[in-house]
């Protein structure tokens, strides 16, 4: 099978919008959208790959970019690897230069427009951030909703409510008043029993690593308008999610946590031995913080998460 390596971009405008293109009706997979990217030469480094189209197919100079994620998808024809990278900066007004119609669209928006299958991982990619918060487990309601009130302030759009003592009434009238905080402003992940899904339509689910074991075979329990996670350790379990179809997952520890001193830390090797082939967006879990992000991102996960590392309250 012929194998193509392609590298492509996520490129974020000073607003935050994404540019997306659309295919020309005469290429493989013709009026569909995609990131703009091309095809990486033999021995050509992926980095001058991308500047060299962007730079041919939209006229712009990248100034600054970083690894997002690797997509390996087969089609009938050919086998893709889609080396993606977010642009935050460049230079230059981006011109469909080959005469491809150009548009800037929210993350939400991305959901509205047709991708080539490969893509699909790449909008959620591009669609997450790279920090996801985990409130902490042992605080009263009070002082928790404040301090996830101050964390999204501070910029945190990715949230899990965490549930350390189970799925109790408690948690449930805690979920409500934290997706009230979070409309709008951050995505909420929820914890719980499945058969709570149908009373926080807004929130998006994080899957027990026993609930991965226990649902997987009966696939995705929910459309993908709405966000699938799961927590995984090992890699029986990311085969678990993929056969799931979740969104993304957590992968931990990465190195020894004080939450679970038990768990034998799979280490920064092994991480990124996992993460290969898995093509779906992973944050980092276990004793790593915001400063470990650059390295996550180099082994191609979308960032990190954490508890106390984030909680700033």
């Amino acid at each position: 099978m012929k194998r193509i390596h392609v590298a492509a971009a996520v490129i974020r405008g000073a607003d935050g919008k994404i540019l997306i293109a659309r295919r020309a009706e005469t290429q493989h997979q013709g009026g569909l959208w995609e990131f703009p990217g091309g095809k990486v030469e033999d021995g050509e480094d992926v980095q001058h790959a991308l500047k060299r189209e962007l730079a041919e197919e939209l006229g712009i100079q990248v100034t600054q970019a970083r690894p997002l994620i690797k997509v390996s998808h087969d089609y009938v024809d050919k086998h893709v690897l889609l080396d993606v990278w977010e642009v935050s900066a460049f230079t230059g007004e981006p011109h469909g230069a080959e005469g491809q119609p150009l548009v800037w669209v929210t993350s939400r928006e991305l959901l509205q427009y047709d991708f080539p299958e490969a893509n699909r991982p790449i909008v959620a990619a591009a669609s997450l951030p790279s920090q996801y918060l985990i409130t902490p487990g042992e605080l009263d309601t009070p002082v928790l909703l404040r301090g996830l009130q101050k964390a999204i302030a501070g910029g945190i759009r990715l949230v899990q409510l965490r549930a350390p003592n189970g799925y109790d009434p408690q948690y449930r009238d805690l979920a409500v008043d934290a997706a009230g905080l979070c409309a709008g402003k951050a995505q909420l992940m929820l914890k719980g029993p499945l058969e709570w899904l149908g009373d926080f339509p807004s929130a998006g689910w994080h899957l027990t690593s026993a609930q991965l074991r226990k649902y997987a075979s009966k696939g995705r329990p929910f459309p993908k308008e709405r966000w699938l996670a799961a927590s995984c350790h090992d890699a029986e379990e990311i085969a678990l999610a993929r056969q799931m179809d979740v969104d993304f997952i957590t992968l931990s520890p990465v190195q020894p946590t004080q939450t679970h001193p038990e768990a034998q830390p799979l280490g920064w090797e092994r991480v990124g031995e996992l993460i290969v082939g898995f093509n779906q967006p992973v944050f980092l879990l276990g004793g790593v913080g915001p400063s470990d992000a650059s390295r996550a991102h180099e082994l191609g996960a979308q960032g990190v998460a954490g508890i106390r590392a984030f909680w700033t309250d």
